[in-house]
């Protein structure tokens, strides 16, 4: 889905101008101070070499503050802990600036390469895992390009994709992918209909975090 470029005044007036970085300047401060559920906005537990047996490669927003954010991916993440115990582990999608040309380019595609990078990484190192790939807003869109980089063998091993406010939404995983994704879109977000315009139902994706981590869990038990 091709963005359309409209860039009105950003909802709460935290910022100025109606342009391209204006629209998403201000919401590295708005989302900074949300960062403290399930492990923070940095997560790097498959470099730090931990193996779970479920494992979620995860891709924040545009302008988000670490490597899994503040808005989708912790909540998201507690969820899961609530249902799964401690038997997970997260990986931040890192080599990805999350900033504006990316998000108007439909994705980095640095980001997308580390994150189908790290998925063999999991697939290699914890044989046993079943990865779930997972991303919100800009960080849904290179779940969608990191998703066409993986290999045969590797796309086996992710049992599910969860987006969060996709602009891509409606787009087709490739392979066994397909059929194994759940985009999460909220009414009024028209980030989803490939306008590139930040509104409230944006801001709100925590609210579906146990939606989300619910589909996971449906998704592990049929693997």
């Amino acid at each position: 889905m091709k963005l359309a470029i409209i860039f009105p005044l950003f909802i709460a007036s935290t910022l100025a101008a109606p342009t391209p970085q204006g629209l998403f300047s201000g919401l590295g401060a708005l989302f900074g101070v949300r960062g403290g559920a399930a492990g923070g906005a940095t997560r790097n537990d498959i470099q730090d070499g931990k193996c779970a047996p479920t494992t979620i490669v995860y891709a924040r927003g545009t302008s988000e503050p670490g490597n899994v954010g503040a808005i989708a991916g912790p909540p998201f993440f507690t969820a899961l802990q609530a249902i799964m115990g401690n038997n997970i582990a997260v990986q931040g999608v890192n080599s990805y600036p999350a900033d504006v040309a990316g998000f108007i380019a439909g994705g980095s595609n640095t980001g997308a390469k580390f994150m189908a990078d790290i998925v063999q990484q999991a697939v290699t190192s914890c044989n046993s895992t079943k990865i779930v790939m997972a991303g919100y807003s800009q960080g849904a869109q290179v779940v969608h390009k990191a998703a066409a980089q993986l290999s045969t063998t590797a796309q086996s091993k992710v049992m599910a994709i969860v987006t969060f406010g996709d602009p891509d939404n409606g787009q087709a995983f490739p392979g066994v992918l397909n059929g194994r994704e759940k985009s999460i879109c909220r009414n009024g977000d028209l980030i989803c209909k490939g306008l590139a315009i930040v509104q409230a139902a944006h801001l709100q994706y925590g609210q579906d975090a146990q939606a989300a981590a619910q589909f996971v869990q449906a998704q592990m038990a049929t693997a």
